[in-house]
């Protein structure tokens, strides 16, 4: 009988499989995981043959767990991300090339000559699942026949995952790129119907934050109107407002899990120089309250804001939000927008005195002014954030590059997965990122296909891979492997935090800083080894609160000062 042409074999999901791709020996993998956990592999399959073969995926459990099966797709990835070594590069032999990416929900897939695919395979892990061992049948099929069977063990621990806590993570949502890759109007009900999977894809991932649109969002050129607030001018200085659509935006997020919202940024992006475009009505024929090029802190604006802040505090006591939301001055102002950005924060100072700030920036002068109270800077300045005392969360986008902590269509995934244990071992008050569905030319209007850019048309200073982490599907997101890996770092974050590793500790002592840190699966699979086997409250030392580690940075106390 001749021999199969068919090869099947198991690999983790911190590995990439690309077309050509060759076959392994790994019929056979084991698995750890806490109980509330959620774990993953894949599934390789490659065609030795020449000519087309349809394969399928089958996976077989006990009813303790719940399994998935999603098929990996690739994308064109046109060159290489520059300013990036080989060594730190995922596939760099293979680029420009193909790159496993999106995960479509179907079991099949279609394989040509000497052709490799793989499938994406969830594991969840209920809270009351028994301690012990799971057994996972993959079975691997071309019509009826059976070419292979491969098993995974999953050792379930006695440890149950807690949910994160007092962490926010923010990717940033665009309402009108939903409406323009679904072809919906913004908040009629195909919009709310559309928008609803989205939010739920957020809590799946493990975010609690979400941006809302209240303004159209002064980020990244001028964007179709997504206001949702209904404002009506009734004389040159005098506004009323309609908040139904605000609410409901508030209310659906809440109903898929969401917990925190953020508003939209009250001034222009890079330069903190203008008020931000506000258009009668929800922005119908785009027709601006006031002229594009108005003052920052003109009176023009200041007449609309006194009179806007207070209806925003009133809707947030009313919704029980004051606490749970973050409020923005401006995105990304630079060293020489000190000026304006202070005159700004004061202005929202006086008209909001409730009001705490926070932003995207980058120069540590901000921080040393305490013009904003919870500085954002990108992650190749927060070390010195850090080192002065002063608490903030961190940011990346397109840079740094290298070494540094990034997500991008070639950094390799175990890299990825580092996100959260630097999260928790630098003691971060927040993450954020500005990339969740960016599918547009970069500032532009002009919507691309992401299944073929994503570099939103601007390599090298875009990188492939920042604008985007989830495709649009026909009733709702496709995940991508980094949005996975992403989400199961979160997860690794909430496993530090129910053990309670003390972030200095020894267990993660080989991260020095957010260039330098353990970037391979053994590390990964024995650092976690340790946590799943550590009682909380153990062996292993428990971490400060986030309130002691903000407090002491506010008496410029460093908590952290020895961390690198």
């Amino acid at each position: 009988m001749p021999r199969s042409p068919h090869r099947v074999w198991l690999a983790t999901t911190l590995a990439r499989i690309y077309p050509d791709t060759r076959a392994q020996k790994t019929k056979a993998l084991a698995l750890e995981a806490a109980r509330g956990e959620r774990i993953s592999f894949q599934v390789a399959v490659r065609n030795a043959g020449c000519d087309r073969v349809d394969v399928k995926l089958t996976l077989a459990a006990s009813d303790a767990v719940t399994t998935r099966v999603r098929r990996v797709g690739y994308v064109p990835v046109a060159h290489r991300n520059t300013g990036t070594e080989a060594s730190e590069t995922d596939g760099a032999q293979r680029l420009p090339g193909f790159v496993p990416d999106p995960l479509f929900p179907e079991d099949t897939a279609a394989l040509g000559a000497e052709e490799t695919h793989a499938f994406w395979c969830n594991v969840a892990v209920p809270n009351d699942c028994a301690p012990g061992v799971q057994r996972i049948e993959a079975t691997v099929t071309v019509g009826d026949q059976v070419i292979a069977t491969v098993r995974v063990t999953a050792r379930v621990h006695q440890l149950v995952l807690q949910p994160r806590r007092d962490f926010p993570v923010v990717q940033w949502f665009y309402a009108d790129a939903l409406c323009d890759a679904h072809g919906v109007q913004p908040f009629d009900e195909a919009f709310w119907a559309i928008v609803r999977p989205y939010m739920r894809n957020l809590v799946e991932h493990f975010q609690d934050t979400i941006y809302v649109p209240v303004f159209t969002p002064p980020l990244d050129g001028v964007k179709r109107p997504t206001q949702l607030l209904k404002v009506t001018r009734t004389a040159p200085d005098r506004y009323t407002f309609d908040w139904s659509d605000v609410q409901r935006w508030i209310d659906t997020a809440r109903g898929e899990g969401i917990t925190r919202f953020e508003w939209t940024h009250f001034f222009t992006q890079w330069g903190v120089k203008h008020a931000i475009r506000i258009y009668e009505g929800q922005g119908d024929g785009e027709k601006l309250l006031w002229p594009a090029d108005t003052g920052a802190t003109s009176d023009t604006y200041r007449a609309f804001l006194a009179q806007f802040l207070p209806e925003l505090e009133a809707f947030l006591r009313r919704a029980d939000l004051l606490e749970r939301s973050y409020f923005h001055v401006s995105d990304e102002p630079h060293v020489d927008h000190v000026e304006h950005y202070r005159a700004a924060r004061a202005l929202l100072r006086e008209l909001a005195p409730w009001m705490r700030t926070m932003d995207a920036l980058s120069d540590i002068a901000f921080g040393k002014l305490g013009v904003v109270d919870l500085p954002i800077p990108s992650i190749h300045t927060t070390h010195e954030f850090i080192d002065a005392g002063i608490a903030c969360g961190t940011y990346y986008c397109c840079h740094p590059r290298g070494a540094w902590l990034n997500r991008l269509m070639d950094t390799p995934l175990a890299k990825i997965r580092m996100n959260g244990w630097l999260f928790w071992r630098f003691q971060a008050v927040l993450f954020l990122h500005w990339g969740y569905n960016y599918w547009y030319r970069s500032q532009s209007r002009q919507l691309i296909d992401p299944f073929t850019v994503s570099d939103g048309q601007s390599w090298p200073h875009w990188a492939h891979g920042d604008t985007f982490c989830v495709y649009p599907g026909k009733d709702g997101p496709i995940d991508s492997i980094r949005w996975e890996v992403f989400a199961e770092s979160l997860q690794d974050y909430a496993l530090l935090q129910t053990v309670g590793v003390d972030p200095r500790g020894p267990l993660l002592r080989a991260l020095a800083s957010f260039a330098d840190f353990p970037r391979s699966e053994r590390w990964l699979a024995k650092a976690r080894a340790v946590l799943l086997r550590t009682r909380p409250g153990g062996s292993a030392h428990r971490a400060p609160s986030t309130a002691k580690v903000r407090a002491k940075a506010k008496a410029k106390v460093s908590p952290r000062r020895k961390a690198r």
